[in-house]
């Protein structure tokens, strides 16, 4: 997926149709010169409404789209004929998009299945028509409801990543280079920081024709859960995934701090994060002997499953992949 085509924030102003006025009509016939009130009510005003699309990845199409406005209900007629109601609009997004109020920054909906539809915004309902109003003491009303306003408000639409690991580290961790290697992504990679400025999403392969989605997000760095680096525009995509694979490369100052401060950074942002499942794989491992493995094992954290692997090299892929696949059986098995 190329870095200009990836979108995942945009902010749209939008505005459900107003409903259509009840009509204030009398039965006019030949020998019924005074038939009564007939006026039918008006068409409710149309919707917006937010839809699931599981094969969009991107709110590219949605990147210039600054105005929606769903159509307005018709007035009703004689012979208590109701107004057509107002078309709806219909924002097709990818699953894992969130709608947010931009002033209180609260969710209004978020979408997870093919097809689900949300209202994000209620047309206005259409009025009454006077035949509603007449009763013993009034046979002939010559009012009848005006159709409600539709309601008009800016929304915020925002794209967490689904997939079922998530590769978390620091720039330069080699997460680009494992995506790479593992499945078909083609990942921009090169020796310098921030070579991925948007998360890639990778099909892995497994045993017996099965498989799980990868995803390459942007490295961390200390601060990001206060904007710092890429911050908040990157660890919203780490939300949605189902495991979490921390990523330190073997020529690390001191491994256990680097994944301390990783997690100490996720916990920040949203302490929820710290209830996934995690992997550790210590990257660049073929520059490692035996001896200076066993080392670095001793000062691993002990609460984590950890594995020597090298892209490169091709080496601890398999056992990083069996890894993955028993934590993803046990996050869609769990113990009750």
């Amino acid at each position: 997926m190329a870095a200009s085509n990836f979108v995942d924030y945009v902010k749209i102003y939008c505005r459900s149709g107003k409903g259509g006025s009840g009509s204030v009509h009398f039965r006019r016939e030949k020998y019924i010169p005074k038939g009564g009130p007939d006026g039918g009510d008006g068409g409710k005003g149309g919707d917006i409404i937010m839809c699931g699309n599981s094969h969009m990845w991107t709110l590219l199409h949605l990147r210039y789209t600054r105005h929606l406005r769903a159509g307005n209900g018709e007035n009703g007629g004689g012979q208590r004929s109701t107004g057509s109601s107002g078309k709806d609009v219909f924002i097709e997004v990818p699953l894992g998009t969130v709608a947010r109020d931009p002033e209180s920054r609260e969710i209004i909906a978020e979408v997870t299945e093919h097809d689900q539809q949300i209202v994000l915004l209620k047309g206005g309902r259409g009025g009454l028509g006077n035949d509603h109003f007449k009763n013993s003491t009034n046979q002939s009303p010559q009012y009848a409801q005006p159709g409600e306003d539709g309601i008009d408000s800016s929304i915020i639409f925002e794209l967490k990543i689904l997939a079922d690991v998530g590769l978390v580290g620091f720039p330069n961790a080699g997460k680009s280079t494992l995506l790479s290697v593992v499945s078909a992504a083609k990942p921009e990679i090169a020796d310098y920081p921030f070579t991925t400025l948007v998360p890639n999403l990778g099909i892995v392969a497994y045993r017996d024709q099965q498989s799980f989605v990868m995803a390459d997000i942007p490295g961390i760095i200390e601060g990001a859960h206060e904007g710092k680096g890429l911050g908040l525009r990157f660890l919203r995509h780490i939300e949605r995934n189902s495991i979490l694979l921390f990523m330190v490369p073997a020529d690390s100052d001191d491994i256990k701090n680097e994944f301390n401060v990783l997690l100490n950074e996720l916990a920040k942002y949203n302490k929820e994060l710290l209830d996934k499942q995690r992997i550790l794989a210590i990257t660049k491992s073929d520059m490692l002997d035996k001896e200076l493995e066993d080392e670095i094992k001793e000062t691993l954290p002990k609460n984590i499953q950890s594995v020597f692997i090298s892209s490169v090299a091709n080496m601890g892929l398999v056992k990083l992949k069996d890894l993955i696949w028993e934590a993803i059986i046990a996050d869609s098995n769990p113990v009750e």
